[in-house]
C-alpha cells in the first residue's frame, strides 16, 4: 500500500514538474519575443530621433538580455530531453549580466546630463571587473572538467563491450 502511495506521488510530482517546466518555456519565448519588440522600438526611436550611437549601446543592451534568454531556453531544451540541467548555464547568464551591465551603465551616465565626476564610482566598475574575472575563473574550471569528463566517458566506452553509459 505505501509502495502503491509512493509510486502515485512520483507520478504526480513527474507530472507537476513537467508542467512547470512548459509553463517556464512559454513564459521565456515570451519574455524573448517582448524584449525583441523593446529591441526594435529602441532602434527606430534612435532613428526618428537622429541619435544613432546612443540607441546602437542602448539596443546593445537590450541584446544582452535576449542572450540571456537564449541560454535559458537552450538550457530548458536540454533539460527537457535529458533530464540533466548544467550549473554552467547559471555561470553564463551571471558572465552575460555583469558585461551588460560593464556596456549599459556608462552610457546611462553619459547621457545624464550631469558631471561625470559625480555618477562614476570607479570601486563599482572594479567589483564588476572582478566579479567578471571570478565568473570566468570558475566558467573555465567547470567546462574543462566537463571536457575532462566526456574524454574519460569516451575512451572507457570505447574500450568496454557495452558501450552505453551516461552522463548525469
Amino acid at each position: 500500500m505505501i509502495a502503491n502511495f509512493e509510486g502515485r506521488l512520483l507520478r504526480a510530482l513527474r507530472t507537476f514538474n513537467h508542467i512547470l517546466h512548459a509553463f517556464l518555456a512559454i513564459a521565456l519565448v515570451l519574455a524573448s519575443l517582448m524584449v525583441i519588440w523593446e529591441f526594435s522600438a529602441a532602434v527606430i526611436h534612435s532613428v526618428d530621433m537622429n541619435n544613432l550611437a546612443h540607441g546602437f549601446l542602448q539596443s546593445l543592451g537590450t541584446l544582452f538580455i535576449v542572450w540571456t534568454l537564449s541560454s535559458l531556453i537552450s538550457a530548458e531544451i536540454n533539460y527537457v530531453q535529458t533530464g540533466v540541467f548544467h550549473v554552467v548555464v547559471f555561470i553564463e547568464v551571471a558572465m552575460i549580466t555583469l558585461l551588460r551591465q560593464l556596456i549599459v551603465e556608462p552610457v546611462k551616465i553619459a547621457t545624464a546630463g550631469q558631471d561625470m565626476e559625480l555618477l562614476f564610482n570607479p570601486w563599482h566598475y572594479g567589483l564588476l571587473l572582478a566579479s567578471l574575472l571570478v565568473i570566468g575563473v570558475l566558467h573555465k574550471l567547470v567546462t574543462s572538467s566537463q571536457k575532462k569528463e566526456l574524454e574519460q566517458e569516451s575512451s572507457v566506452s570505447g574500450h568496454s563491450s557495452t558501450g552505453n553509459r551516461s552522463l548525469s
